[in-house]
């Protein structure tokens, strides 16, 4: 006699295997193996990226130090062009002094040379002497030291001027040290 089995139970059915059908696990495969292609490129390129951000980073700190030694060095250089200017005022001050039988009247001329010859240098270097009297009184640019009622000058006029004032562009170097009238 037959077995029977039970109405519930069925015969499991095997899928016939076809030659251009692949297997499950060929299938599992070949799924994956795109993805980790992709993996593997977005990896390269983040390690691209991380390299290519180290070497800015590393390119910004050179350039950061490179600018500072270049600031640090500007400044020795603008002093040193200054101070060259004025060495040949002070080569004249050397030679007035040492002229064994000069009288009062040649080194007063000296004296007038040297000073047109400082005023030169300042002047080459940019240096722009202010203060006089009857300009405007401008406490910016003027230190008031002394005050004077005098009808005959106008209100807030320098009156005399004590020390003048010196600008390098608009930079006051030196305030003028003034009277004012009024």
């Amino acid at each position: 006699m037959a077995s029977k089995k039970p109405k519930d139970q069925k015969a499991p059915q095997e899928e016939p295997l076809t030659p251009n059908a692949p297997a499950a696990e060929e299938t599992a495969e070949a799924g994956s193996a795109p993805q980790e292609d992709k993996a593997a490129a977005l990896e390269a390129e983040l390690a691209a990226a991380k390299e290519a951000h180290i070497r800015t980073l590393a390119e910004y700190d050179n350039y950061r130090k490179r600018t500072t030694r270049e600031k640090e060095s500007l400044y020795g250089d603008a002093k040193a062009a200054a101070l060259s200017e004025l060495l040949p005022v002070l080569d004249n001050f050397e030679r007035a002094l040492a002229a064994p039988d000069a009288d009062a009247e040649s080194l007063k001329k000296g004296m007038e040379m040297i000073f047109t010859g400082f005023r030169e240098t300042l002047k080459k270097l940019g240096v722009e002497a202010f203060g006089e009297p009857g300009d405007p009184f401008d406490p910016n640019i003027h230190n008031a030291v002394m005050h004077l009622e005098d009808e005959a000058l106008g209100e807030n006029v320098i009156a005399a001027v004590f020390s003048k004032g010196y600008k390098l562009g608009d930079r006051i170097l030196r305030p003028a040290m003034v009277q004012v009238a009024n």
